[in-house]
């Protein structure tokens, strides 16, 4: 079997020093595994030292095939060398040289394709393919997140407690945080390491360990709310979800001697009216099922704000990301042609990437000013015709085969009008004010990134 190479070479405006550093972080592969990738980290190494070894499993179940890399240091960077695998060999060189503007990172890979695979004609182009996409994305992410630090440091390295950390935000937020030089503990029903602190909102349980000096918090975790029709049983599971969690990780946060600065929770764009006119951070709440989980789930940190804490209410909108949430759900189906219109599509729809979502989040944990209701949600106000037309334009696929909205409506119920139907304007005032600049403040530039379609 032939040989074959691959390189990505890219300028990365910030010293040499600070674009290894950000590589060797533990963070690192979560930040550059493009969300459309199946891959989960098995095994990682407690640093990049000669002879560390990799686990991860790649594709999707019951395909997965285990991954494992060895890495090896080398003068400029360092490499990662196929153990066992998907290829018959493969080195994927990192180098970071430096320049007069600031550094050069290359990936360079030589590899061969697995035996029986089908040759040059049809199998290398894939290859080849797969590789421009997945490296332009990784490059992207490189670049984005180096300058964000740069332009707006943290003042010191944090220590920060996630609830809902293995969640689509949440598992993004952490890898985020790692790079940026922070320490987060996941505070999960399912501990498996040493940064996970137990907690069972449904019995009440969580102790944060005195060895654990939070300076912030960020509580993600709550039930799925548009996993299937609202039944009263399903209504007190998402309600309780987040009013139960929230109050026992509040109380647990005011039981500490050295309580943390800051505690952001996650709301939703539900919190307004449906329809009417675009909502800002001063609108009123609505009247319907969501908006009243919102006020609740918002209510129980009103303890940490009459103890001298920051608390943030980020009111987030539909997150898009091919790695969870709406977009996961109908990407398949536009990718074979058979997506289209939802309902009348005039509905708005408030909406926002995951890398905005994680950077702002970020920037919550050290901004002073930063408090209070605060939505997420791009600048650019689209309806559900908009958004279908141009998911459909960026796949190269036909849009022409609408949903009804009885066909919603008989499916889903009370929970289709306000989640697939709602009609929900809402704007990012208070982050224009604070001058944040969105990493995608337009529908095509965000779909296009985060489903690799350049």
């Amino acid at each position: 079997m032939l040989t074959r190479t691959f390189q990505r070479k890219s300028e990365i405006n910030v010293p040499v020093g600070k674009l290894r550093d950000w590589h060797f972080r533990s963070g690192a592969f979560t930040r550059l595994n493009p969300p459309w990738e199946k891959a989960d980290l098995v095994e990682i190494p407690e640093s990049l030292e000669n002879g560390a070894c990799a686990v991860i499993k790649v594709g999707a179940p019951p395909f997965q095939i285990k991954w494992i890399a060895e890495h090896h240091l080398i003068d400029d960077g360092f490499l990662d060398r196929q153990i066992s695998g998907p290829f018959s060999e493969w080195v994927h060189r990192h180098h970071f040289t430096e320049t007069d503007s600031g550094s050069t990172l290359t990936d360079a890979i030589t590899y061969r394709l697995p035996f029986g695979f089908p040759g040059d004609f049809f199998g290398n182009p894939l290859i080849k393919q797969k590789l421009e996409r997945m490296f332009r994305y990784r490059h992207d992410v490189t670049r984005s997140d180096l300058e964000r630090n740069t332009e707006n440091p943290p003042p010191k390295a944090l220590t920060v407690l996630i609830t809902g950390a293995t969640g689509m935000i949440g598992a993004a937020l952490t890898g985020y945080l790692q790079t940026q030089g922070h320490r987060v503990f996941g505070i999960t029903r399912n501990p498996k390491s040493a940064d996970d602190i137990f907690w069972d909102p449904k019995n009440g349980t969580l102790e944060i360990p005195e060895s654990v000096q939070a300076d912030a918090v960020v509580h993600l975790a709550g039930e799925n709310v548009a996993s299937g029709r609202w039944t009263p049983e399903k209504r007190a599971a998402i309600l309780k979800s987040r009013t139960q969690g929230t109050k026992l990780i509040t109380e647990a946060v005011l039981k500490l001697k050295k309580p943390p600065a800051v505690f952001v929770t996650a709301s939703g764009s539900g919190y307004y009216e449906l329809g009417g006119e675009v909502h800002d951070e001063s609108s009123p709440a609505g009247t319907h099922f969501l908006s009243e989980v919102c006020q609740q789930w918002e209510g129980e940190t009103k303890p940490l704000e009459a103890a001298g804490i920051r608390v943030v209410q980020a009111r987030i909108g539909v997150v898009l990301s091919p790695a969870g949430g709406a977009l996961a759900k109908i990407l398949p189906i536009f990718n074979l042609g058979l997506g289209g219109k939802i309902g009348g599509g005039d509905q708005r729809m408030a909406w926002i990437s995951l890398d905005d979502v994680i950077d702002i989040l970020h920037r919550t944990l050290f901004e002073d000013s930063w408090k209070g209701p605060l939505n997420l949600v791009a600048p650019e106000i689209i309806t559900n015709r908009d958004f279908t037309k141009t998911l459909a334009t960026i796949l190269r696929r036909p849009a022409v085969l609408p949903v009804p909205t009885f066909v919603i409506e008989s499916l889903f119920g009370e929970m289709g009008r306000e989640t697939i139907l709602a009609d929900v304007a809402v704007a990012p005032k208070k982050l224009n004010e604070l001058g944040y600049q969105f990493r995608h403040p337009d529908l095509e530039s965000a779909l296009r990134h985060v489903i690799g379609k350049y």
